[in-house]
């Protein structure tokens, strides 16, 4: 199946399924993927696993004046974004100035879109970087991917590209406690002759006891939608997850679905 790249830093903006208009920002390369993960399903397609030459990533100069323009000009024309996210080709927390470029999206909001939230769309796999972390703390959108409860699910469904310990990586979601959102895919497919469904009986109800620890401020509950690098995965029906919304429900927490 075809996937697609974002081939710009500042893209959109969009209308997003779980965001509303969103302005992207995309701190990786716009003509390559650069990820700690090969998530099966990803729209950016697979994650190379080696290059001929390093990746070039924008500067944060160069992202600090192409977002000061772009809302510049939105303002103008009186459409400006009901949040700004880091997202694009990639996990946005592997650019080295990542900390800093958020101290830089946070005063050009402040000026230019006062109402405007920040999102970021992360991996979780960079929270263990102080400078990381304490970036994270400071916008209104922390949105932390957490697919499954079970390293083995993980391991098949998002392929960490390095070493992954799910329990160290729930031990720093809970640091984060109610300044996070927890996002989940839910899918089912085959892939390398394997079965992988994180939407089981055993997957939900292990997944929910972590959310249960980590206590987030919301869930975002979805599904695929676009394109994804193999064929052999299926869309899980929207009332198969507001059924799992239902649980999070129950158990005291803010959910959002998106089918």
């Amino acid at each position: 199946m075809g996937t697609f790249l974002f081939d710009k830093t500042i893209f959109g903006p969009v209308k997003s399924r779980r965001l509303g208009v969103s302005l992207g920002i995309n701190l990786l390369p716009n003509d390559s993927k650069v990820c700690s993960f090969d998530c099966i399903y990803c729209e950016c397609g697979w994650t190379p696993k080696r290059r001929e030459t390093k990746a070039v990533l924008p500067s944060r100069e160069d992202v600090k004046r192409k977002l000061r323009d772009q809302l510049i000009l939105m303002k103008e024309e009186g459409e400006l974004p009901d949040v700004i996210t880091f997202a694009g080709n990639g996990e946005p927390t592997l650019h080295k100035d990542f900390a800093g470029i958020i101290d830089d999206t946070i005063i050009l909001r402040n000026q230019f879109a006062p109402k405007c939230r920040i999102a970021v769309l992360t991996n979780t796999t960079m929270n263990h970087k102080k400078d990381v972390f304490e970036a994270l703390l400071k916008v209104e959108d922390n949105i932390q991917k957490l697919d499954s409860a079970f390293e083995e699910t993980i391991e098949k469904l998002d392929c960490p590209m390095g070493r992954f310990d799910l329990n160290s990586t729930v031990e720093q979601l809970k640091q984060f406690g109610d300044q996070a959102i927890i996002q989940t895919l839910f899918v089912r497919g085959e892939h390398k002759g394997e079965h992988i469904d994180n939407t089981s009986p055993e997957e939900v109800e292990a997944w929910l006891k972590l959310i249960q620890q980590i206590k987030p401020k919301q869930v975002m509950i979805y599904t695929i939608d676009r394109d994804t690098p193999i064929n052999t995965l299926t869309k899980v029906p929207l009332e198969e997850l507001e059924r799992i919304a239902q649980k999070v429900k129950d158990a005291g927490f803010d959910v959002q679905v998106s089918g």
